[in-house]
């Protein structure tokens, strides 16, 4: 059966052992997920069974809103919790200075990415290099952080939420805001994605797939058998005739196609809605 709907990711295992758990679950065994939560995090994963899985790129899922608690003076190359080696007493902060260090992030941000973390190098994960103790070097990425706000300050304990660009490092916005801080060490004690875009944790409730796209509706007054079968589409036949992706609501299925100047190719025929 297809399936689109947001599930939650408790804390402590891998986000594949998670969507395995929701293939038995669904007795499904063609499923997938976007956004890759690492094992210490938990929280909202978008799920796809069956042909939906085709849609993901097709979602309204940016900007990701996160929960984070960050440990001042805990030191881990992962920058969180997994591989803490010491942790340094510092003197607490006024609340006032952390609050500041925190909303200094909001903006475009240029920051090195964890070295565990999936980027690749000459073709291998940064993790894998990282765990078999080699040295290399990862370019600075950018990110957009639309929102950024201090939630509660307890000694050594500083929890943020952050709403952020796709491809986000919060693991990195905790060491830039201890660094800010003054501190040499900072890891994440806790991570929670709340959102990913639209798309928060409703019960596993399955997603309406028309108001969940990212992309118009264009109107087709051919004759519908031509996307039946899935024959070429003229362009005359199209009320929104500008480049771009478009779908098609076919009733109990949509097709979602593609404008090339006066091209019209399908990208996906016949997905059924339900």
């Amino acid at each position: 059966m297809n399936r689109l709907f947001v599930a939650y990711k408790p804390s402590g295992i891998s986000s594949n052992f998670f969507l395995s758990s929701l293939k038995r679950k669904y007795k499904n065994k063609k499923a997938g997920f976007t956004g890759t939560l690492d094992p210490f995090a938990k929280g909202v994963l978008i799920i796809g069974m069956g042909s939906h899985t085709k849609l993901f790129r097709f979602l309204d899922k940016t900007p990701k809103t996160y929960k984070a608690t960050l440990w001042l003076g805990a030191n881990s190359d992962s920058l969180d919790t997994e591989l803490i080696t010491e942790v340094d007493i510092l003197d607490a902060f006024e609340n006032a200075k952390v609050a500041d260090a925190v909303e200094s992030l909001q903006g475009d941000l240029e920051y090195e990415p964890p070295i565990f973390s999936a980027k690749r190098i000459d073709g291998k994960r940064a993790y894998d290099l990282a765990r078999a103790g080699k040295e290399f070097t990862l370019n600075k990425i950018n990110s957009k952080i639309h929102d950024i706000k201090l939630i509660h300050y307890i000694h050594p304990f500083v929890t943020f939420q952050a709403t952020v660009s796709e491809g986000t490092y919060i693991r990195s916005l905790g060491k830039i805001i201890a660094n800010r801080l003054g501190v040499k060490h900072g890891s994440l004690s806790a991570l929670e994605r709340l959102n990913e875009g639209k798309f928060t944790y409703e019960n596993e409730k399955l997603l309406d797939i028309k108001k969940s796209l990212n992309i118009p509706r264009n109107f087709y007054t051919g004759d519908q058998e031509n996307i039946h079968y899935g024959r070429v589409l003229a362009l005359k036949d199209l009320e929104f005739k500008e480049n771009g992706y478009y779908y098609l609501d076919n009733g109990d299925n949509i097709s979602i196609i593609n404008i090339i100047d006066t091209q019209v190719t399908y990208e996906l025929g016949r997905i059924y809605t339900c």
